[in-house]
């Protein structure tokens, strides 16, 4: 039977009601509607992810929220019609991402807010467009074999860039930093934080898979889905942490600041007599056998809040202290490093002998601790009024030898940068000592983010960590990641612990980077491939 040409009148009908059936407005409304659904699954994923660090810090969360947003991208760029070009998909999850990170980072980073509210959305909005690159780059590789893998890459690649640019990165909120004694924390010890949010995205994931394999009906494939995902922390519980090590007897001075907020020093010296105060309360422990003597006495950044190299009186009171105590000092001070510069310092100070080995930050903080663009942003704000003087960054690895022990010195906000700390590890610290000054976010999450941080690193170089706060939060972390003591805020405190002295590298420590990198560019390779594989389909 010879086949019937079509009726042209008839096929143009048709293709112009096809038009107009794309284009009538009932159409656009759900069309809008269904995408409006999808910001608000994005933003409940950041929401949930916002309540696995603290204050809530309930780390099952953080796999919870990705699978929440990996469902809420696989939404968004599912195919609408012929005519739904994959450009046009990936903007509707990097929109879906961007609002899931803005629901992440402004709870977040709240504790900007004492500083100003300005530098806290400006920031959140900020690392909310990583999350919409993430979004962007989980929407081109839906279509791969084992998705979940590729997309845990992809997390990991978004903490690398944003780890490090612009302005030498900000890393706070990686998924590893919600983690901070739970079933996946032993994995740091092998591949650090980035393995850490490796596992953690690829569990997230693996339950996104369980849940659409469920819905396709494919029973046993979500089965193993969830069976694999529940595998990844239950094999990382059974990773050693060892804990044993020479012993030292270490204090930590918290002696507190007359008033928390963004001018907490009060008059000269009062941060210091604070110290000089609790240190004396220590050395009448010591003798009336409340507390044991110890090898090394910590304390922590800005506790002399002049520069004791240059002050008489402070140089004075402090040899007085150390010579007291008859064992090496670690003071945190700001000290002049020469015209409208300055250096924020850890200090040994021996008995007798005074100033040894120092430390000088290297991780500055923008905005903080140096103003970029200083005549630029002078003109956008007068708030480059609260850093009048820059600070100079230091070099070295922190290692800090006392006599007592080998120190790996990190002040305040470099414990939240990899190479940071594992360069002090590396370079023969025995010991991680962590000197802050959280006194700006009182009564705020911050001390306590920075504390699970901590907490992450002890397990990851297998060292124990002393964090040294002016006003709170003090701790002694074990090896293990255990918090063995700690201090409430804004109270004068003295921590007297036991720790131990460890020398052995763990993987992570050999390693280095190289996990970051390998699952970093394996992500984005993935993200190439999809894109190529998506034209192709096109195509055809």
């Amino acid at each position: 039977m010879t086949p019937v040409a079509p009726d042209p009148v008839i096929a143009g009908l048709a293709t112009l009601a096809r038009r107009n059936a794309r284009h009538h407005p009932a159409g656009g409304r759900r069309r809008w509607e269904r995408f409006a659904a999808e910001l608000l699954l994005g933003a409940a994923a950041g929401g949930v992810l916002w309540t696995a660090f603290p204050p809530v810090a309930f780390w099952p969360s953080a796999p919870i929220a990705v699978l929440v947003l990996t469902l809420a991208i696989r939404r968004s760029t599912a195919p609408r019609s012929y005519s739904d070009r994959l450009l046009r998909r990936i903007g509707r999850a990097a929109g879906v991402g961007f609002i899931a990170g803005l629901a992440f980072f402004v709870p977040l980073l709240s504790w900007l807010t004492t500083v100003t509210p300005l530098a806290w959305l400006v920031l959140a909005v900020a690392e909310a467009g990583y999350f919409a690159a993430l979004g962007a780059a989980l929407a081109s590789i839906r279509r791969l074999p084992g998705w979940p893998v590729w997309a845990a890459c992809l997390w990991v690649a978004e903490e690398l860039i944003r780890d490090r640019w612009p302005l030498g990165g900000f890393t706070w909120g990686r998924l590893a930093f919600s983690q901070p004694d739970t079933p996946f924390t032993g994995l740091a010890a092998l591949g650090g934080a980035p393995l850490v949010s490796f596992a953690v995205a690829v569990t997230g994931g693996l339950l996104a898979w369980a849940f659409v394999a469920f819905r396709n009906r494919a029973t046993t494939s979500a089965i193993v889905a969830v069976l694999v995902a529940a595998a990844i922390p239950a094999l990382a519980t059974g990773i050693p942490r060892p804990t044993k090590g020479t012993r030292l007897q270490v204090a930590v001075i918290q002696g507190n600041v007359p008033h928390p907020g963004t001018h907490f020093l009060g008059r000269a010296q009062q941060v210091l007599n604070n110290h000089l105060r609790e240190t004396a309360v220590l050395e009448t422990g010591v003798q009336d056998g409340r507390w044991r003597a110890p090898n090394l006495v910590i304390w922590p950044e800005n506790a002399s809040d002049v520069d004791p190299l240059q002050t008489a009186s402070a140089r004075t009171a402090i040899q007085q202290a150390a010579d007291e105590l008859g064992v090496p000092l670690l003071v945190g001070a700001v000290v002049d490093a020469g015209p409208d510069h300055l250096r924020n310092e850890g200090i040994v100070w021996q008995p007798r002998t005074g100033p040894a080995a120092s430390y000088a930050k290297r991780h500055l903080v923008p905005f903080g601790e140096y103003i970029p663009w200083r005549g630029l942003v002078s003109h956008l704000t007068s708030l480059v009024n609260l850093v009048p003087w820059n600070f100079l960054p230091g070099h070295g690895n922190g290692v800090l030898d006392t006599g007592a022990a080998r120190l790996a010195d990190v002040i305040c906000f470099e414990i939240a940068f990899d190479d940071t700390v594992r360069s002090g590890v590396v370079g023969g610290g025995q010991l991680i000592v962590v000197q802050t000054n959280n006194a700006t976010y009182m009564r705020t999450a911050e001390p306590a983010q920075q504390l699970a941080m901590s907490q992450l690193r002890a397990v990851e170089h297998g060292r124990a960590v002393v964090v040294a706060s002016t006003s709170g939060i003090s701790a002694v972390i074990s090896p293990d990641g255990r918090v063995v003591a700690r201090t409430a805020q804004l109270t004068p405190a003295v921590l007297d612990e036991t720790v131990p002295l460890r020398s052995t590298l763990t993987v992570a420590d050999r390693l280095g980077a190289a996990p970051e990198w390998v699952l970093g560019i394996l992500g984005l390779l993935a993200v190439l491939i999809g894109l190529v594989t998506e034209r192709l389909r096109q195509r055809e």
